[in-house]
């Protein structure tokens, strides 16, 4: 079989439906309804228009991305075509600027955009169209103005009690049977006294649920985020060629040039990614103080063409994105001198791209202390460590990779050795 012909079985962290016919079928319910019932574009999205339109190269890559697409990609398991061009995508996305994620067994559509695009952001046109500034910035608007509506009241729809969909329906309950014990909530409020979605999804634990490893140990790093272990890297380059297979990664591109990226050459990052069901908030694998931290405005939807057309959008594309796609900086002097400068980086992942610090420079923060949140769910982040620290990695047992499974935010994930 070609590398293209691949389907995955999984989306990693369940933020697309491991089924494809699942989202195939979620992508034409969502066609039907935009080409019945025809809206005027959201002042934002009509903005995407005329960018697309207004610039030559923009316009000849959205043009060529979608004529790009191989036949067998451009139509659904009924056999009825998908998105045609530009311009039915731009009403697609005009469609989905009022919704929020609703639950699925299979795993929620948690990156609609990502999901009209998934197929022609992967063709040589669309790595060209995705890569641009002028669209990148415009495309931060269209997702900012859609979070708003996550952050408003409209959007807690979702958050009700159908058995299928409801994200405290029965289907719901099973893939998080222990949510009103482990989360903040009141469980005879509507919604749980969740506001909207967004308030859902930034949801903070119950005191005492993620106890902190060790708390009195120095030499005792914590895992950053609820996540699973995607890869372990030592001796890292301060350059190297990023986009290719394997993903291998180039410290001065995820930095951003920062002054610091000096201090890492040669050492080693631990990259992680989040769950759609899980905890979205981010805490201090160590004890220090914050000596800069920064978000750095990236891409959304560039993923490697090294992968050829990935059906799970961002999540073969891991590596790769660290390098691109929205982010922030927080680099901590831990207390721990076998420790020193270290840094904490949140990556965005598609429409996952908010990335909220919560901290400031200057300020000294404790092992497990929060310092930030992704809002609209998680995505991927990496520890990046200096070429000096000799660390002792405990990952629970399991072999880094896309099937690996969450480790408990504030657990051991690490020991330094002197």
């Amino acid at each position: 079989m070609m590398e293209e012909e691949k389907i995955a079985p999984y989306r990693a962290g369940r933020w697309l439906p491991s089924d494809q016919k699942h989202l195939d079928n979620w992508l034409k319910d969502l066609i039907v309804e935009v080409d019945n019932t025809p809206k005027e574009l959201h002042p934002v999205v009509e903005e995407l228009k005329e960018l697309i339109e207004s610039d030559a190269k923009i316009y000849m890559n959205f043009k060529a991305m979608f004529e790009q697409v191989p036949e067998k990609y451009k139509k659904n398991p009924a056999g009825k075509p998908q998105i045609r061009n530009y311009l039915h995508a731009l009403r697609l996305i005009n469609g989905i600027m009022t919704k929020a994620p609703e639950f699925n067994l299979t795993g929620l559509v948690g990156f609609p955009i990502n999901a009209i695009f998934d197929w022609s952001m992967a063709t040589p046109a669309g790595f060209t169209a995705f890569l641009d500034d002028r669209l990148n910035q415009q495309l931060k608007k269209v997702l900012n103005e859609w979070g708003r509506f996550l952050k408003s009241k409209d959007s807690a729809y979702v958050l009700n009690d159908h058995p299928r969909n409801g994200w405290f329906g029965a289907d719901a309950r099973k893939a998080m049977p222990d949510f009103d014990t482990e989360f903040k909530c009141d469980p005879l409020a509507p919604h749980h006294g969740f506001t909207s979605w967004d308030d859902f999804f930034t949801r903070e634990f119950r005191e005492g649920m993620r106890p902190i490893a060790n708390p009195d140990d120095d030499a005792v790093i914590v895992n950053a985020c609820e996540s699973a272990p995607y890869r372990l890297s030592h001796n890292v380059e301060l350059y190297n060629d990023f986009w290719i297979k394997g993903q291998p990664y180039s410290l001065s591109h995820m930095l951003n040039n920062d002054p610091y990226m000096y201090l890492f050459a040669g050492g080693t990052v631990y990259q992680a990614f989040l769950s759609a069901l899980s905890y979205h908030r981010w805490h201090s694998p160590v004890s220090g103080t914050v000596k800069k931290a920064y978000v750095i405005d990236g891409t959304y939807y560039s993923e490697t063409p090294a992968e050829g057309f990935d059906p799970s959008g961002p999540n073969e594309s891991q590596g790769y994105i660290t390098e691109v796609a929205t982010r922030a900086l927080i680099f901590i002097e831990a207390d721990n001198p076998d420790i020193g400068l270290m840094c904490f980086m949140p990556v965005g992942m598609a429409e996952v791209s908010t990335c909220e610090i919560t901290v400031y420079e200057g300020q000294h923060v404790e092992k497990g202390e929060e310092i930030g949140m992704f809002h609209f769910g998680g995505s991927t982040h990496c520890l990046i460590f200096q070429p000096n620290v000799q660390l002792d990695f405990d990952l629970h047992c399991q072999t880094p990779g896309l099937n690996a499974i969450n480790i408990p935010i504030n657990s051991k994930i690490a020991t330094v050795m002197k």
